[in-house]
């Protein structure tokens, strides 16, 4: 006869905690503000998803606005998602938003922050980008409009999300994955 000790808590812990990100990882799907289904972590027949997390006050996060549009409107091959991460913004709220500032891509509410933290994502805007294997190939700004804080150009000189974008379809490494630079993410 065979004694077998139990298994360790550690063990324990440790299989509850790969459960519990396998389950995080992959959500069925989540409905963008007008109730339609989605699904940023299984992008059927893309490249990958696009998710660029978003504060509706944040300045900076409107004024990318157009570029973000311009963005999705020319790269068809990926999944594009506003993530809107203020906590007290309801549906109505967030709807109003979409028709004011014409945001295209879908806009998925994250009050609890469970996308950030997922993507770690920290600040607004900041786009992550995720293979159809779910795993993060960009994490940076959109463009180096603003240089730091309160220091705006006239007008982008790099544009690191259209280059991560290219490359990804190119199947060739991200060389430089620069910071975003705007609102932080507040826990």
């Amino acid at each position: 006869m065979q004694i077998r000790s139990p298994p360790s808590r550690a063990l324990l812990a440790l299989a509850l905690l790969f459960t519990c990100l396998k389950t995080v990882a992959s959500p069925a799907a989540i409905s963008d503000v007008f109730g339609n289904p989605q699904h940023p972590f299984n992008p059927e027949g893309k490249a990958g998803s696009v998710l660029i997390f978003y504060w509706h006050d944040c300045p900076i996060c409107n004024s990318y606005v157009p570029e973000i549009n311009r963005l999705r409107a020319h790269f068809t091959r990926f999944a594009f998602y506003i993530v809107e991460v203020d906590p007290d913004w309801t549906q109505a709220q967030a709807r109003a938003h979409v028709r004011q500032f014409d945001l295209q891509p879908p806009l998925l509410l994250d009050p609890r922050h469970h996308l950030a933290a997922l993507a770690k994502a920290t600040v607004t805007p900041e786009a992550v980008v995720f293979g159809a294997n779910k795993s993060v190939l960009y994490r940076g700004r959109i463009d180096d409009t603003y240089a730091q804080l309160g220091v705006r150009r006239p007008a982008a000189t790099t544009h690191d999300l259209l280059n991560a974008l290219d490359a990804i379809l190119a199947g060739k490494p991200i060389a430089v994955q620069p910071p975003a630079v705007g609102c932080w993410i507040s826990p």
